[in-house]
């Protein structure tokens, strides 16, 4: 008997413990179920419905997806844009954040100062503000031309031309390498010193000790930082729509924005649910790509898979 209550005691426990557990991440399972899974599942639901908002919605099936591919060529454009934004800005800050971080790792003096310097303009840099600040410095009478007058030099119509104005908001994106550097400069801190002396011993140079020992070796982080970087270049919006606004001749319309014009502007918010849809799949497919491709350069120490 004794041990019989004994169980039965260890059991009722037990099942506290659980309750409690459950009640301390409630506040998160709340968050997650209302305001994460409910929306994510409501916007499947209304991309098959003609939603304007003020009124109810009405199924019509696969007409918005079709639509979106047969008739709006808004909604094309955005697609080849963002894809042009994504292939130009993620590599290029990734470059800069290698470059960067490969400076920082240097045993200097003052150097966790610069460290905290350069990491400024990643907690900055996406937000509204900063944005407005971008292009007041790239308008005509901006400072970046004044001071291209100042050296004798022309100035240059940063946000009135197509392609200046797509690398204008490139540079924003590159401008932000703070948390991708911070992850290169932790990869590289854990790189063992032993095999770069033994690599300079046997006569390897500096160029040829990055490109096989220390590149190799931070693969894995390379790896992240292109994922989360592709990821976050697909989704923008804010640069485009503040500094830009989707110009000239929509040359930096990204489907951010095509988003956001139909489902704010228009009122077409089944229309703007089938956008997001597709840019799911589009970060899906990105994502998967990268993942496949990583077979072949991404190097982890004990050799096997991810």
């Amino acid at each position: 008997m004794k041990a019989i209550k004994y169980t039965v005691n260890n059991q009722k426990k037990k099942r506290l413990k659980d309750y409690r557990g459950l009640f301390f991440i409630m506040p998160w399972l709340i968050g997650f179920l209302f305001l994460q899974l409910y929306p994510f599942l409501a916007s499947l639901y209304y991309s098959f419905t003609q939603y304007s908002v003020l009124g109810q919605p009405k199924f019509i099936g696969l007409d918005n997806y079709i639509r979106l591919f047969t008739i709006d060529p808004d909604f094309k454009k955005s697609i080849m844009v963002t894809m042009k934004y994504a292939l130009i800005s993620v590599p290029s800050k990734l470059f800069f954040a290698l470059i960067v971080a490969l400076i920082l790792n240097m045993r200097l003096k003052g150097i966790n100062g610069f460290r905290t310097v350069y990491y400024i303009p990643s907690i900055l840099g996406g937000s509204v503000a900063v944005s407005a600040l971008w292009r007041l410095m790239f308008m005509s009478d901006g400072i970046l031309n004044k001071l291209l007058e100042l050296i004798g030099l022309p100035s240059v119509n940063w946000l009135g031309q197509a392609g200046t104005a797509m690398f204008t908001i490139c540079l924003l994106q590159v401008w932000q390498f703070g948390s991708s550097m911070v992850l290169f400069l932790a990869a590289l801190k854990q790189i063992p010193v032993d095999l770069h002396e033994a690599a300079s011993i046997d006569g390897a140079g500096k160029v040829k000790r990055f490109f096989y020992i220390t590149l190799p070796i931070i693969t894995p982080i390379v790896f992240f930082n292109l994922i989360m970087q592709t990821i976050n270049a697909l989704q923008n919006f804010t640069s485009a729509f503040v500094i830009t606004n989707g110009g000239p001749l929509k040359s930096t319309y990204l489907i951010g924005m095509k988003l956001y014009t139909e489902g704010f502007s228009n009122f077409k918010m089944g229309y703007a649910s089938a956008i997001s849809w597709i840019l799911f799949a589009i970060i899906l497919i990105f994502t998967l790509f990268i993942f496949k491709s990583s077979d072949a350069w991404v190097y982890y120490e004990d050799g096997g898979d991810f």
